[in-house]
């Protein structure tokens, strides 16, 4: 089970090639933004830093007033400064910003920002700093879309299913489909899938072993059982949302009908189930809304001169400058809460905050969610007590029969009839998670699953003990992280017994 995540920030800086601004900054027929106001870098503030995991694409509202600037050409612009201007607007927007517009205009800002401070070329003094500053804009970039995206879902008019990870996968899922097409593999099952297989390294691998261009999508959620992975595959998604291939990756606990399955009651009990049992599906908008694409310049190489802007249009800025008016920034965590506080020694001002899924917004565009922390039981109990076997719920009145086998039964089933392969992988456990009681029940369950996958056809793959004294592969005793599931991803790319599908179409998910 998902516990108090924390979302956690995986930081990359952008490197932004000509030919890639120019895709983006000469789209035809958009709005033209306002021109620079190109004040220079000494009498420039530096904007608050805020901090999180992005969520949704940048958008643009035509119907509101334009307060994006832009810059001009490579030859009439110091990139430093106008990275500094474009951030002081995005801070200053954040200031004031309620609404998904606003903060898809503070996101479109740090876009620019990046770019521009990016820009800065390796052979300037200042560029050390512009590293830095890259990648403290790149959070506020991530915050800023994060708002955005929350914004959008509180405004949307989607059902729920009482599960709020399963509708925002749901919801990202459906956009996946309508952006690239369903994916060749789909992964499903528990937040121990959520957590254990990574689509994009997964993709990577099999690339690398002659597969390339499968597009993979984690649909994993936390709680996840059989019955909710039937729900989800026979009733949930519509006919032609189905991949060629699914890798349902999950445990013993998943299968066990003697505990109460509160994930899959709450959502049988949901409105979104209400309505799916009077055949309607959830689907996402059928078309593009009909608005004006917003105009956006960024930095271009000139001829002659260092690249990359050359070193000649910077001795137009005062080097150093604005740093020092810069104000301090402070993260105050409380639960799922980020709450970023700027210090400015002119006037202190907080910047709103709301509350943040930290769970959602730690997933990536294909669904996987990557956590770096490694588990070490020398203090990972001096904060939780240590739970054994015999006392856990999730194996209470352990029965691998009942309402979960018949789940099962019913998805081998399904994925025959659609023709779509099904395999099965039991993921590893710790030394520590499996004390008798759970090593009884891991010994039942994989002998009962090589007995079923030689009588109804699916493949099953057994890496429960793979790695028991691996705890630098775990994020706790019985959930991978990002380097485990990299580790998962590798071994079922080169398992040479399983059949990848080729690629439905050459649409590529990045």
């Amino acid at each position: 089970m998902i516990r108090r995540y924390i979302a956690i920030l995986s930081t990359n800086i952008l490197k932004l090639t000509c030919a890639a601004a120019a895709a983006i900054a000469l789209t035809a027929g958009c709005s033209q933004p306002n021109p620079p106001k190109n004040s220079g870098a000494s009498h420039t503030t530096e904007p608050a830093a805020l901090a999180e995991l992005p969520s949704s694409v940048l958008a643009r509202n035509p119907n509101k007033t334009q307060k994006s600037l832009s810059a001009a050409s490579c030859t009439q612009n110091d990139p430093f400064a106008e990275s500094i201007s474009f951030a002081t607007q995005a801070s200053n927007l954040a200031q004031s910003a309620n609404s998904k517009e606003d903060w898809d205009e503070v996101a479109a800002l740090w876009v620019q920002a990046v770019a521009w401070m990016q820009a800065v070329p390796p052979g300037s003094p200042r560029r050390a700093f512009a590293e830095k500053k890259v990648i403290e804009y790149t959070k506020n970039l991530v915050y800023s879309q994060q708002q955005a995206g929350r914004a959008r879902s509180q405004a949307a008019s989607t059902v729920s299913f009482s599960s709020d990870l399963l509708n925002e996968q749901l919801e990202l899922y459906l956009s996946y489909v309508a952006t690239v097409g369903p994916p060749d593999v789909l992964i499903v099952g528990s937040s121990r899938a959520l957590q254990g297989v990574d689509p994009k390294q997964l993709k990577q691998s099999l690339a690398g072993n002659g597969r390339p261009g499968l597009k993979i999508f984690n649909f994993a959620i936390n709680g996840a059982t059989a019955q909710v992975v039937d729900f989800q595959l026979r009733r949930l998604l519509k006919p032609d949302y189905l991949p060629q291939m699914i890798v349902w990756a999950d445990g013993v606990r998943a299968f066990n009908s003697g505990r109460d399955d509160r994930t899959f009651n709450s959502i049988v009990d949901s409105q979104g189930s209400q309505l799916l049992a009077t055949g309607i599906r959830p689907k996402l908008p059928s078309g593009e809304p009909n608005v004006i694409p917003r105009c956006y310049k960024f930095p271009q190489p000139c001829g002659g001169g260092g690249g990359g802007g050359g070193d000649g249009i910077f001795r137009r800025a005062q080097a150093g400058g604005g740093e020092e008016a810069s104000p301090t920034i402070k993260f105050l965590s409380g639960g799922t809460e980020i709450l970023p506080v700027v210090y400015d020694a002119a006037q202190p001002t907080t910047v709103a905050s709301r509350q943040v899924s930290a769970p959602a917004n730690a997933i990536d565009s294909n669904g996987f969610m990557a956590l770096s922390a490694r588990y070490n039981p020398n203090t990972y109990y001096q904060e939780r007590p240590y739970v054994s076997g015999m006392y856990d719920r999730d194996y209470e009145n352990f029965n691998l029969g009942g309402k979960q086998a018949a789940a099962f039964n019913s998805v081998v089933a399904f994925t025959k009839t659609r023709k779509i392969p099904l395999i099965f992988v039991n993921l590893p456990l710790t030394d520590d998670y499996l004390d008798p009681a759970r090593l009884q029940a891991e010994q039942q369950f994989r002998q009962r699953m090589q007995q079923l996958s030689q009588q109804q056809g699916f493949a099953f793959r057994d890496l429960s003990q793979r790695w028991p004294g691996r705890n630098d592969f775990f994020f706790d005793p019985s959930h991978l992280n990002r380097f485990g599931a990299i580790a998962v991803s590798r071994l079922l790319a080169s398992d040479t017994s399983i059949i990848w599908p080729r690629p439905k179409s050459r649409i590529n998910d990045g």
